[in-house]
């Protein structure tokens, strides 16, 4: 079973990508400029905060796994 350290590393790492999700979707929504700007800059800052506090929870270890998968996902691969 995973320490809590592992779980709320999970879930934060999950929130930093929902929150810029939450975004793309801020202009569909009747909101006025300043306050699609301020929730913006809101989300923008809490899931910046929330990945690299996932990141020092889950270790140096998940890092490595995540830059691998990144690395595959947006590589070309070589026809030989």
């Amino acid at each position: 079973m995973k320490s809590m350290r592992h779980v709320i590393g999970y879930f934060l790492f999950v929130i930093s990508f929902v929150a810029w999700a939450v975004i793309g979707v801020l202009p569909f929504l009747n909101l006025s400029i300043e306050m699609s700007a301020t929730i913006t800059t809101v989300l923008i800052v809490g899931g910046e905060i929330a990945f690299f506090l996932s990141i020092v929870l889950l270790g140096k270890e998940f890092l490595e796994k995540f830059k691998n998968f990144l690395r595959k996902f947006f590589t070309k691969k070589q026809d030989l």
